[in-house]
């Protein structure tokens, strides 16, 4: 039989999907779970790391049983960016629930560092972005600094940590795999876009290891695979829907509505500043 599809895991805020497209792009099979959502204090929203797996996975092997294993030629993840998990590197169980985007715990944090002009204006020269708890990285500090025992076993590199792509990636690969891709990276407040990799400066300033940081890779490439299907292409969700809706153009834009509303437009190669407090980022 032809390998005539690829399944794509679409890791959203408020469920797990897993979709099979055919050649010409058409939805042949969908599958999706809920997902629960934890609100522990006024501000904070957290998702079960396991309960993310355990539900992404179950779309994944609906949707294989309805078009059959044999049809599918590969797969690739797509997800709710900027949501962090931490995990233990031997045993692969997360030491804290995934602290979802829309968490505000870290907004005396984001203030304190906004105060440090140097480190302000480092973060949006380099970035692309600005200091707000919206973005992973002070959400990581925030977990090391809760726990100095956290922080040890992390500097020591026991410990993981990743958006929730890196999280799906480790457990499709039998923790073979600790990556990420540029997209999801520079979601951060961690991520260069001018050297296209972790900057050992934004590190130090947020006191984050670069231990438990996973491998940047390209968007298309090969990152791995679950149970002999290439996963091919890993991209966080409003950059796939960037690409999904043929953006491909400088100038060319599109607006998405869901748990957010996200308006994002193509500028090209390079990254361009905005004086407008808009975001720069990579797609």
């Amino acid at each position: 039989m032809a390998q005539d599809l690829v399944l794509a895991l679409d890791q959203g805020t408020t469920s797990s999907r897993t979709l099979a497209f055919d050649r010409h792009g058409s939805i042949v099979a969908v599958a999706q779970r809920e997902l629960t959502q934890h609100y522990p204090e006024p501000g904070w929203v957290e998702h079960d790391a396991l309960e993310i797996w355990e539900t992404q996975s179950a779309t994944l092997e609906e949707v294989l049983n309805t078009v059959g294993r044999d049809r599918v030629a590969a797969l690739g993840i797509t997800n709710q960016r900027e949501t962090v998990v931490l995990w233990d590197r031997a045993t692969g169980q997360p030491v804290h629930r995934a602290i979802v985007w829309q968490d505000r715990r870290t907004a005396s944090l984001c203030e304190e560092l906004s105060r440090n002009d140097r480190v302000e204006k480092m973060v949006r020269d380099r970035t692309g972005l600005r200091l707000d708890p919206y973005f992973s990285g002070t959400k990581v500090a925030w977990l090391l600094n809760q726990d100095p025992e956290l922080r040890a076993r992390a500097e020591q590199g026991e410990l993981c940590a990743g958006t929730i792509d890196t999280w799906l990636l480790w457990n499709l690969t039998g923790g073979a795999v600790h990556a990420t891709d540029a997209s999801n990276a520079s979601r951060t407040l961690l991520y260069d876009l001018h050297t296209g990799g972790w900057s050992d400066d934004l590190l130090a300033a947020l006191a984050v290891p670069s231990a438990i940081l996973p491998e940047i890779r390209d968007s298309q490439g090969t990152f791995g695979e679950w149970q002999g299907l290439p996963i091919t292409g890993v991209a966080g969700d409003q950059q796939a829907a960037l690409f999904g809706q043929g953006c491909f153009e400088p100038g060319m834009a599109k607006n998405t509505y869901g748990t957010g509303c996200f308006l994002l437009m193509n500028t090209g190669k390079e990254p361009v500043s905005s004086n407008e407090g808009l975001l720069t980022t990579v797609a």
